[in-house]
């Protein structure tokens, strides 16, 4: 036996024949060549099988229990439907086209009994039957093209016999060739024909076609109502030529089109079943160009079709396939959730699982199938062991496994079976390797910054059954209890706080032993007991150990000029002094503190007095803001906001970290501490000589620099870091007030404060930045202290050009949202499944939404906006815009989802609720004239006039331009509109606004070059209205009519299009409005009689009839009128 090929990792599912149906069949008597199954149809309950004899077989799924057998006298039975709302009806086409719908009447135990049978297709084979998804009602197709409804009746208990009950057959429509595939879903009925696919509302009685490019052919197409669960409207995918699939909205849009002709270029998968053992060739096969005859709705996430090759299972929403298997001969698949019924082109019939490969060894080994289970283990041992199947798959069962092999005939598959188990590390073992104890307890994830985050399951966390610590392992319950109620504080989920390290740092470090350090807190891999605080941020570990060593090197240079004992704490930390170096981290929340910080804590000053100096300023700050004159001046408003938050600067820079430290405020030098070891270095270096003053000048500004970085690393957080917590706790109403007066200057641009140096001078370095970068600092270091509502908005308006500060803003909510574990489970699963857990999990009108909405949008991109509609209003289509502004035609899909998420008749207000400033109205149009538009050469000539029937072309969002031209607006801007419909070649908005604005000589000028007279036809056409614009337009067809005849637009023929402008239907138009007789003096008046034909004249003389006929008409019913009144006075 030859060694099994592995799989690569990424394929995780598998089809699966668990048991075959043969015996079925053969009891049946459907496995002669006289008698076999030519339908199959399947729901929660039954298995239906229609024969060629005329019988239909119910079998109970449960059990594979032979129940009911349905006789039928009109032939052979073609379709067969189970009724899925309701398991007591089904529906069966014959082979002479009638349709028979049965009542199986098993809930009150009765027999079974024919309910309708129609014969509205009698005579024509029906190809497709599909039921209603909430009524009994039953749609037919025929290979003509005719489509029909079969409505039944409802009642149950009052019921006549089906000779003498006429149920009422509706015609649907009748489409252009044979009907392939029927589905239904809420109201929508989907027709998919040889040449394209129909969209029906059968309440409305509305049709339309999906897609202007034809094909032919047996293609297939499905609702996909996957988005239904999550208050979305479904989807429809439709097969196209290639390997090809459209994504259609419910309305009938095209959104995209899929291709996978390249991703099936990948060899077959086997399938897993006890009639071959499964083998998998590595070798990359051509891309593979098919045509889906159909497509059925498969699990949650997939859609299922098949060709005469294999099975081939899509996730169209990733544009991925999930897998393909060469199943041969198939006719047709009937599914329910993740069950497949093949129907053979022999009569036989397959029954296919969809499972996981974990789920299928599972089952393949409690059904004692050891050799079929150690294949398929091998074959997908990377997607194993990559996965958490590790749960169910334990080594013990692999070793049982490995001992039920026989020795003599699978050596090799027991060698490789052996060297899995090697590969296979349980999850609670002991971990004896670093490796293994990372891989075990930890899990990662990659945050945008590059740094990797550890998530420990050994907090006591129950998330994970199957990993734990060692300490936990060894504690009993009471000690647990114990340990837990002595650190009450320490079982809050860590909101601010998180390891992060690099898989570097993990192959760097030793063993961890509890003697080397006592600061074990700071040990990124180090085992902690249970309940205890989470490790600080191991990324700002170079960040202190820099501050560390740049005031250790400063004390032994200074030596006794300035010896500083503080300096010496601060350089040699001891170990209960921990919290002190975790409080320099601007993102610490206090709630990590150790309990004997809190008591050296009680020696200090209270923590109200180290904010008095901020809290009458805050206060005298409030004051002067009530003050109209005050409020309403933006210069003092300004000088006032400077004025305070020089205040806070001060406060946060110098106190929020000493007064809970555990030393106080001698613990650590303060910022005029480093700023005179500066002084100090720079009176030594003048006593030098001046070749040692010159040689040093360099390490002097080395020094500088660090001492600079040093004090903007303890005065203010990292340009990288963000305080998202306060250092330190602050009581409600001051925690309010500040909020208010930080969120009031970030509106205001009031952004830093004359911050003067230890010498006096200003420090100008902040005033010297931009505004932007302003912002992102102040955004990161009063982060904490925001109204995140008002800041999101205020940074849309005021830096809508500058994304780095939104996207700041951003890093910020990341960081706040990164501690909630629905934040870190958001890293793994489909997009339907992220979506769900969001819905769920995050409250509606959180500011971390957005947070939510920017990963999901940096890992799906645009069908991630198109999902962010559900979570209007709280996601703007203005937060849509900074989320993709480098992309913005994603932004129009999403905007004009969102407008069609809503009623038809509703759409134009709510469009225009959203434009908020104004100005947005002409920057969405220009986008969306701008995007899915034909190109301006087949639009418009060289001279800027319309080419003829360019108004037909297709734009891709020419609804939400109509919705955009048709709101209210003045006159200023309805011009502009006009001038950016003209230059980009939209004729339908700009004959529109050419309407409201009366430029009518302007619209007919332009209706001429288009050259359809359907344009001045109708209700909404633009018929001259005067007797000078009917001369101006015969003058315009004249005119027109001597030049050359222009080339065929390269989009089209139009040939057999709309009827083309010229002098005799330009007349015949007239005469319609003005009369016969007027109309011939006028043309007679412009010299055009002699080119008018025959035709014109005979229609002159009908409508003179039809005035005559009309003109009695009204005289005799005046007559009767007449006649009536007089008879009513006497």
């Amino acid at each position: 036996m030859t060694f099994v090929p592995v799989i690569p990792e990424s394929y995780s599912h598998v089809l699966a024949e668990f048991e075959s149906l043969d015996p079925l069949l053969s009891a049946l008597r459907l496995d002669s060549s006289r008698l076999k199954c030519t339908s199959i149809a399947v729901s929660r309950k039954w298995l239906a099988l229609g024969t060629s004899g005329g019988g239909l077989n119910l079998i109970q799924k449960e059990g594979w229990k032979h129940r009911l057998f349905l006789s039928h006298k009109e032939g052979a039975i073609s379709q067969v439907a189970c009724c899925l709302h309701d398991d007591d009806y089904v529906a069966v086409a014959t082979s002479q086209g009638l349709v028979v719908v049965w009542e199986l009447n098993q809930e009150r135990r009765g027999k079974p009994e024919r309910i309708c049978v129609s014969s509205e297709h009698k005579g024509r084979k029906v190809t497709a039957l599909c039921w209603d998804t909430a009524i009994l009602r039953v749609f037919v197709g025929d290979h003509l093209g005719k489509v029909s409804a079969v409505k039944l009746n409802t009642s149950k208990q009052v019921k006549a016999a089906a000779t003498f009950v006429m149920f009422p057959v509706q015609t649907i429509t009748t489409v252009d060739s044979c009907v392939v595939q029927l589905d239904y879903l809420d109201g929508r009925l989907l027709i998919s024909s040889l040449t394209r696919s129909f969209l029906c509302d059968t309440e409305r009685e509305k049709f339309w076609k999906i897609g202007n490019k034809e094909r032919d052919g047996e293609y297939g197409a499905c609702f996909f109502p996957g988005r239904c669960s999550a208050g979305q409207q479904p989807l429809i995918y439709c097969a196209r030529p290639g390997s090809r699939m459209w994504e259609v909205n419910f309305d009938g849009e095209v959104l995209s089109t899929h291709q996978f002709k390249k991703l099936l270029s990948s060899p077959p998968l086997p399938v897993i079943t006890l009639r071959s053992e499964p083998k998998y060739d590595h070798t990359v096969g051509s891309s593979q160009s098919l045509s889906f005859p159909r497509l059925l709705h498969l699990s949650e996430h997939c859609v299922l079709t098949w060709t005469e090759r294999g099975i081939y299972i899509f996730i169209p929403q990733n544009v991925q396939v999930l897998l393909w298997s060469e199943v041969k001969d198939i006719q047709d698949v009937a599914v329910c959730k993740n069950e497949l019924f093949c129907l053979h082109q022999s009569g036989k019939i397959s029954h296919l699982s969809l499972v996981s490969v974990e789920r299928c060894v599972e089952r393949l080994l409690r059904r004692g199938l050891w050799t079929l289970a150690a294949h398929t283990l091998c074959l997908f041992q990377n997607s194993v062991i990559a996965s958490r199947g590790r749960k169910s798959l334990t080594v013990d069962k692999l070793e049982h496994l490995k001992s039920q092999l026989d020795l003599t005939t699978s050596s090799d598959l027991i060698s490789q079976l052996e060297e899995l188990i090697l590969k296979f590390e349980p999850l609670d073992s002991a971990c004896s390797s670093r490796r293994s104890s990372i891989s075990s307890h930890e899990s990662f994830s990659i945050l945008d910054s590059g740094i990797y985050r550890i998530i420990s399951s050994r907090r006591g966390s129950q998330s994970d059954g199957d990993s734990c610590s060692l300490h936990s392992q060894t504690l009993s319950e009471d000690e647990r209890l114990k340990e837990f109620t002595s650190h009450p504080e320490e079982d809050q989920p860590d909101q601010c706080c998180s390891s992060h390290g690099n898989e570097d740092s993990v192959s760097s470090h030793g063993p961890v032993t509890f003697e080397t350090d006592k600061s074990e807190t700071f040990l990124p891999f180090g085992i902690p007991l249970s309940f205890r605080s989470p490790s600080p941020l191991v990324s700002l570990q170079a960040v202190k150990d820099s501050v560390s060593s740049f005031v250790r090197k400063t004390t032994e240079k200074i030596g006794t000029l300035h010896t500083s004992p503080d300096l010496k704490v601060r350089a040699e930390p001891r170990g209960d002094e921990q919290s002190c170096e975790e409080d320099v981290n601007p993102v610490t929340c206090p709630k990590e503190e150790d309990t004997e910080v809190k008591k050296e804590v009680t020696s200090q000053p209270p923590k109200e007095d180290k904010f008095q100096e901020l809290k009458i300023a805050t206060t005298e700050a409030m004051t002067k803001l009530q003050d109209p004159l005050v409020l309403f001046e933006p210069k003092s408003l300004r000088m006032i906001l400077q004025e305070w938050l020089s205040q806070l600067d001060k406060t946060f820079a110098v106190k929020d970290f000493s007064g809970i430290s555990d030393a106080g405020t001698a613990s650590r030098p303060s910022n005029q501490d480093v700023l005179l070891l500066d002084e100090s270095k720079k009176g030594i270096l003048d006593e030098d000589n001046e070749k040692e003053k010159r040689s040093s000048l360099g390490n002097e500004e080395t020094v500088d620099q660090t001492a600079c970085e040093s004090v903007n690393s303890v005065r203010e957080p990292s340009d990288d870091l963000f305080r998202v917590c306060s250092p330190c706790h602050i009581a409600n109403g001051l925690q309010k007030d500040l909020a208010e007066l930080t969120t009031l200057c970030l509106e205001l641009n009031v952004l830093n404060s004359d911050v003067k140096s230890t010498n006096g001078h200003v420090d100008h370095t902040l005033q010297q930045c931009s505004p932007e970068i302003l912002a992102c600092r102040f955004i990161k270091k009063y982060f904490f202290l925001l109204d995140l509502k008002r800041a999101k908005e205020s940074i849309k308006l005021s830096y809508s050009n500058s994304p780095c500060v939104w996207d700041t803003f951003i890093e910020g909510l990341k960081e706040m949202a990164s501690s909630n574990p629905t934040y870190m489970e958001m890293e793994e699963g489909d997009l339907p499944t992220r979506l769900k857990l969001v819905d769920e999990s995050v409250p509606f009108d959180s500011p971390l939404l957005i947070a939510y909405a920017t990963q999901l949008y940096k890992k799906f991109g645009e069908s991630a906006l198109r999902s962010l509609i559900k979570f209007y209003p709280s996601i703007l289509p203005s937060d849509v815009m900074q989320l993709c502004h480098l992309h913005p035609a994603q932004f129009l899909a999403y905007l004009d989802s969102l407008v069609k998420s809503r009623p038809e008749d509703q759409r134009p207000s709510f469009l225009e609720s959203l434009l908020q400033p104004e100005s947005l109205r002409l920057d969405w149009l220009l986008l969306a004239v701008s995007h899915g538009a034909p190109p301006s050469t087949t639009t418009m000539d060289d001279e800027g006039n319309p080419r003829p029937h360019s108004h037909l072309f297709s734009w891709g969002y020419s609804q939400l331009i109509l919705h955009l031209i048709k709101l209210p607006a003045d006159f200023t801007t309805k011009e502009k509109m006009t001038d950016i419909c003209r230059s980009h070649g939209f004729w339908p908005g700009y004959l529109t606004l050419c309407l409201e604005l009366e430029r009518r000589r302007e619209a007919l000028t332009n209706i001429v070059y288009l050259d359809d007279m359907s344009l001045m036809e109708g209700d909404s056409g633009w018929i001259p209205g005067t007797v000078e614009e009917w001369k101006l337009l015969l003058h315009l067809v004249q005119n027109q009519s001597t030049k050359p005849a222009p080339p065929k637009s390269p989009n089209g023929n139009f040939s057999d299009g709309p009827s083309p402008i010229n002098v005799e239907n330009v007349a015949l138009l007239l005469a319609k409005a003005m009369g016969p007789d007027r109309a011939w003096s006028l043309l007679q008046e412009c010299g055009l009689t002699p080119e008018l034909s025959e035709r014109f004249t005979r229609t002159c003389d009908i409508l003179r009839i039809a005035e005559k006929r009309q003109r009695a008409l009204i005289q005799s019913m005046l007559e009767k009128c007449d006649r009536f009144l007089w008879s009513q006075q006497a």
